[in-house]
């Protein structure tokens, strides 16, 4: 019944298996990959034709994990998989970027690409599994694919690059690095580095892409046996030849029209272009059908052209000049941090919010439920385009630009232990024009460190274009929208002045080399430098306290038997000390425990309370306690919070006291020494010995001349 086709090797110390024919049959390619017991269903499925007037191609990929996989059911009411996870989405992307520049220039049919996490074994992550399955399942489909590729996780440890290391193993690791590409060469990249060296992070590049050559030799050796007929792709129309020679008389005026460094400006000298080229064109269905791709590929080569030529940009900078960068702190008045960054036409307002342990995120994964303390948001509203369109959730390019600062940003954070507080920035892009995500890694190491996050150094970003024909190539530091559109690659680096923390690399053209890569990393460290200097101008260090508008936290441990009376029968006591002192407080299992407050004195307040419940009372300390009874006898003393005493009446004052109520009454505050403790453990307060108005111990004159008894001794 069913025709099945399996390949194995042996990679990074696990079995890699790729096999169809049993499961989907009916999609144009279905793959299912297993490393270790980490298995994916991959599934592609194109349509055989494009639709009329399509003027893009139109790829979507979905990576979906399966709760099923790790043995868990779905939290919430319905209990099934809702809307993707943060996670889908950045792996939906890890798998579209490097397969999108491997179709045929013109294609226009539709192509839905599928990965399913059916199991997951929690030591081998998902992620480089789904892309090589992706990768064969497109390659046996007989949909017209420039591949396969090949994708790899690299760490390092101890300064020695591994393959894919298990997930256990990644916290341990100073770099998480994901890379993908050809035989050829490298087309993504995506990684998350403490500081290394460009040295280092181009070595790891190029370990991976070595790494995955035997897993390209296994997708081939599949498609041998198991590949469809390839499709016959539709030849060009006969009308692009002749738009494109009719289209030649505009470069000039295109040419001159891109010499406009403001980006307004540019692009209605360029409209007006289009407009009166279009208008020759209306008359015939066909030279207007193809009119719109062939203007766009005359602009890139009026661009692409005068770069080379002449080594001259758009805005008239050279390959490496960064444009300039104003700087702005505390730039609103009641936020914890925030910081205006603008750098050319690109601008970024960076806040940054300092909360509790209450709000932190809660994150189900399919590894297990954990809470991260750090979250970094990027929205990227319409009108900082000028434009004016549907507002909405955030999208993939959103969640992947707000990614890519957090991982630059992360390494440099400090400890939860050390810093015991959720933070949360927001990125909002109000202006854009090239690498809006370097923006906000600028923006955000300044925000932080104006909400008085301890960052040991500041972090900058940068982004690296790439223009590449047969003649030569030029890299481009610091790449405008346009040069990003019409370039062949978006190359971005962040990292402090000491080395690398982020790095992410797209190509639009099918690899690029390791000589071309170590030229880029090299002017983005130059960039990096000269950016993180400007901001020096604006802020160079953390502030020494955080913002008079975040809360206080703090830290400090009971023994964890304390913990239930902390606590109290139904939560009663932790209730009273919130309601009273108006703190947060939190309690952790360990015994840590984080007092958060705006008021120095509410803080305090909360702290000793929580001190006297948990700690013993000691002989010879003084206390301010409360009068909670009065007997013949005495008074009891409510101290430290949660503990009575008794101050026997021949220790209420100074003088014989006949009732106990001639000196105090119930309710009233008064300070008290512990002087002993009697044979049932029982406290023994005095209240005599302790200026009542200083809290000074005047137990001296006391100590000469024994105190009157109230009840004498019998005759003996």
């Amino acid at each position: 019944m069913f025709d099945v086709v399996r390949k194995e090797m042996m990679w990074g110390g696990r079995k890699l298996i790729l096999e169809t024919g049993k499961v989907a049959r009916q999609a144009d390619g279905a793959v299912m990959a297993t490393y270790g017991d980490t298995v994916v269903l991959c599934t592609v499925v194109g349509a055989k034709s494009a639709k009329p007037g399509q003027d893009f191609f139109p790829l979507t990929v979905h990576y979906q994990e399966k709760t099923f996989a790790a043995g868990k059911i779905p939290g919430g009411f319905f209990k099934r998989e809702g809307r993707p996870t943060e996670k889908e989405t950045l792996v939906s992307r890890l798998i579209d970027r490097p397969v999108r520049p491997l179709f045929p220039e013109g294609f226009r049919n539709e192509v839905q690409v599928i990965a399913t996490v059916l199991s997951h074994d929690l030591e081998n992550d998902p992620d480089i599994v789904a892309m090589v399955g992706c990768s064969a399942a497109l390659t046996i489909s007989g949909i017209p694919f420039m591949g396969p590729i090949g994708a790899a996780r690299v760490g390092v440890f101890g300064g020695e690059y591994k393959l894919n290391p298990l997930q256990t193993e990644m916290t341990a690791s100073d770099l998480d690095l994901v890379v993908a590409g050809t035989k050829d060469g490298v087309l993504m990249v995506e990684s998350e580095a403490k500081e290394l060296t460009e040295e280092v992070m181009l070595g790891a590049v190029t370990f991976g892409h070595k790494s995955f050559q035997p897993v390209i030799d296994l997708i081939i050796s599949l498609a041998e046996t198991a590949a469809k007929e390839p499709w016959a792709l539709t030849p060009p129309s006969p009308a692009v030849a002749s738009v494109k020679a009719k289209l030649a008389a505009y470069a000039a005026d295109l040419g001159k029209a891109y010499t406009d460094p403001v980006k307004f400006a540019r692009r209605d000298k360029v409209s007006a272009i289009k407009k009166a080229a279009a208008e020759q064109f209306k008359d015939n269905p066909e030279e207007a059908a193809v009119f719109g791709a062939q203007f766009e590929e005359l602009e890139a080569k009026v661009v692409r052209d005068a770069i080379l030529d002449t080594g001259k940009r758009i805005d008239g900078r050279d390959t490496k000049t960064v444009r300039p960068i104003v700087t702005e702190v505390g730039f609103l008045p009641r936020t914890h941090g925030s910081a205006l960054f603008t750098r050319g036409e690109t601008q970024g307002l960076v806040v940054t919010t300092l909360g509790t342990g209450d709000d932190e995120q809660i994150i189900d994964a399919l590894e297990g439920e954990y809470r991260e303390h750090f979250m970094l948001h990027y929205n990227f509203p319409p009108y900082s385009v000028g434009e004016a369109k549907r507002m909405g959730s955030p999208g993939r390019r959103e969640i992947g630009h707000g990614k890519l600062a957090w991982r630059a940003i992360r390494p440099l954070l400090p400890p939860k232990e050390k810093f015991p507080y959720t933070i949360r920035v927001v990125s909002e892009i109000t202006e854009s024009n090239g690498s809006s995500s370097m923006a906000t890694v600028c923006g955000t190491s300044m925000s932080l460190m104006d909400a008085g996050v301890p960052l040991p150094r500041p972090v900058a970003g940068i982004a690296m274009g790439l223009i590449k024909e047969d003649r030569g190539f030029a890299v481009l530091t610091d790449i405008l929208g346009d040069e990003d559109h019409l370039g062949d690659m978006d190359f971005k680096v962040a990292g402090t002045e000491k080395g690398v923390t982020a790095l992410q690399m797209d190509l639009k053209i099918t690899s690029i080399d390791e000589n071309i890569m170590k030229i880029a990393l090299g002017q983005a460290k130059d960039g990096r430098l000269h950016i993180l200097g400007e901001m020096a101008k604006g802020l160079n260090d953390a502030r020494t306290e955080v913002s008079k508008n975040a809360p206080r936290i703090t830290t400090f441990t009971i023994p964890k038997d304390k913990i239930r009376e902390v606590i109290g029968t139904g939560g009663k006591v932790i209730r009273e000390i919130v309601e009273v002192t108006g703190c947060k407080i939190d309690i952790e299992d360990d015994g840590t425990i984080k007092v958060a407050s705006t008021s120095e004195e509410n803080a305090k307040k909360a702290i000793d309370w929580i001190k006297g419940i948990t700690s013993e009372p000691e002989l010879n300390a003084i206390y301010t306690g409360k009068v909670v009874k009065i007997m013949d006898f005495g008074a009891f003393v409510n101290f430290m919070g949660s503990k009575d005493g008794l101050v026997h009446i021949s220790e209420l004052a100074p003088r014989r006291v006949e009732k106990t109520g001639d000196v105090v009454k119930v309710g009233d505050t008064v300070k008290v020494k512990l002087i002993g403790f009697d044979d049932r453990g029982k406290v023994k307060l005095s209240l005599r010995r302790v200026d009542q108005a200083t809290g000074a111990d005047i137990s001296e004159q006391f100590d000469k001349k024994p105190a009157p008894q109230t009840n004498p001794p019998a005759a003996q």
